[in-house]
């Protein structure tokens, strides 16, 4: 089964932090992902850049609205994701409890499937 890790972090920490400390946390992700490839449980990950380059797209009624980042309503952005291939969500959700990310933003686990169930 296919689970999807949102990693959640507040717009504002990444500024908040030094250069080195935002290299230490990445290398802390990036050594994460290497253990799960290890482990034959991920699938994809990538962390995203800020949401002040982002664009949110709309169409309504044929017409597009684009609104460009930062996005002033959300508190918070979604700053990468982990895509996992495991048997269940409570493994999904110990990889989770795992991630370094836990400890500076929230880590959303969410099973891949269709929109109509």
């Amino acid at each position: 089964m296919s689970y999807l890790l949102l990693i959640v972090e507040p717009r504002e920490q990444r500024g908040l932090r030094s250069e080195e400390e935002g290299r230490r946390v990445y290398a802390e992700m990036l050594e994460f992902a290497g253990q799960l490839q290890a482990r034959g449980v991920l699938q994809a990950c990538e962390s995203l850049a800020s949401d002040k380059e982002g664009v949110r797209v709309q169409k309504r009624g044929g017409e597009s609205r684009l609104t460009d980042g930062p996005f002033a309503e959300a508190k918070e952005m979604i700053g990468g994701f982990f895509l996992l291939d495991v048997q269940t969500r409570e493994e999904a959700v110990a990889i989770a409890e795992a991630c370094p990310a836990a400890q500076w933003c929230t880590v959303e686990v969410r099973k891949v499937g269709p929109c109509y169930t």
